[in-house]
């Protein structure tokens, strides 16, 4: 997959680039409904023998635009969105720099210069996509703006029990500690990706070692608890439990600092500085203050109890 950065104005020429069908959107998550988009114009591209392509906008445009969102956590931040893009074997991705330039774009100004202008001849998005200033440009309007140079396809909503496949709900049910369902919304487990760096080590003075993990990105995490978790290290998968939160029985309330931290379950490497994915299965449990060591030490055997009989019940079912 070719990645190509693009500013407004780009100095690309139609001419540079083959014919192409291009999804449009931010996709954050990369969920199912993202996925829907994105394949359909992948499919398309394979039937017409053109180029696949999406397009996708950095940062968002609220960091932008809104004056109450300055810093927004994602639930994919840019690189693992880049991966996720890659491994549905889009062909090209343009990550479009959202300046308050680029959001002043009238509606026909973005259709010529960022889908006429790279030769895009079929365009999908969802049904409720909007371009150009203040989003006038809808998926109505899109045939008028594309002067006949290109068709375009608007994929309905999907609905998962009756309720829509959306970003916002994945991240208010991640807010809930609902990773399970959110992962049904996105169709695979959710994903962190970080750095293993020092802690305090009292984990391992108290008999369970745990992998201090420093997030790559501005990822928009789980409720603080404890979970049931994989973490890939040096390319291999382990399963453990996962604590994220402050620490209440060590650290003091004035010190709110939030950790993420993992017991790997039958390792026991040095792993300092690796960098690691976790995915994240079930909340366990929320957060606790412990009156001291032993009550500590026992509910999180029984953290790792539970969770080993979770994965056990995952194999028997043929889901690990």
């Amino acid at each position: 997959m070719e990645v190509m950065m693009l500013r407004h104005p780009h100095n690309y020429k139609k001419e540079e680039f083959e014919p192409m069908a291009l999804a449009l959107g931010f996709f954050d998550g990369v969920h199912k409904g993202h996925q829907q988009v994105m394949l359909s114009a992948k499919k398309t591209a394979e039937e017409k023998g053109w180029k696949s392509a999406v397009m996708t906008f950095d940062p968002h445009p609220s960091v932008v635009l809104g004056r109450k969102h300055r810093h927004i956590r994602h639930i994919t931040p840019l690189e693992e969105k880049k991966r996720l893009i890659q491994e549905m074997g889009i062909d090209y991705l343009f990550i479009v720099r959202f300046t308050s330039d680029f959001a002043a774009l009238e509606p026909q100004q973005f259709v010529d210069q960022f889908i006429i202008g790279l030769n895009a001849r079929h365009v999908t998005a969802g049904f409720d996509y909007t371009y150009g200033r203040l989003g006038k440009g809808t998926m109505d309007t899109l045939m008028f703006h594309s002067r006949g140079e290109f068709t375009y396809t608007a994929v309905q909503k999907l609905a998962i029990d009756q309720e829509k496949v959306s970003s916002t709900k994945i991240r208010e049910l991640l807010s809930e500690g609902l990773v399970r369902d959110a992962s049904d919304l996105l169709g695979r487990p959710y994903r962190l990706h970080g750095t293993i760096i020092h802690g305090d080590k009292r984990g391992r003075k108290i008999g369970f070692p745990t992998a201090n993990i420093e997030p790559a990105d501005d990822y928009f995490l789980p409720m603080t608890g404890v979970y049931a978790v994989k973490i890939r290290v040096q390319d291999e998968w382990h399963e453990g439990v996962c604590n994220v939160g402050y620490r209440p029985t060590f650290k003091s309330p004035d010190e709110p600092v939030l950790s993420i931290e993992v017991h790997i379950f039958h390792y026991s490497g040095d792993i300092y500085g690796e960098e690691v994915e976790v995915d994240w299965f079930i909340r366990l449990r929320g957060e606790q203050k412990f009156n001291g060591i032993e009550e500590l030490t026992a509910q999180i055997e029984r953290d790792k109890q539970a969770a080993v009989q979770f994965f056990d019940s995952k194999r028997l079912d043929g889901k690990s």
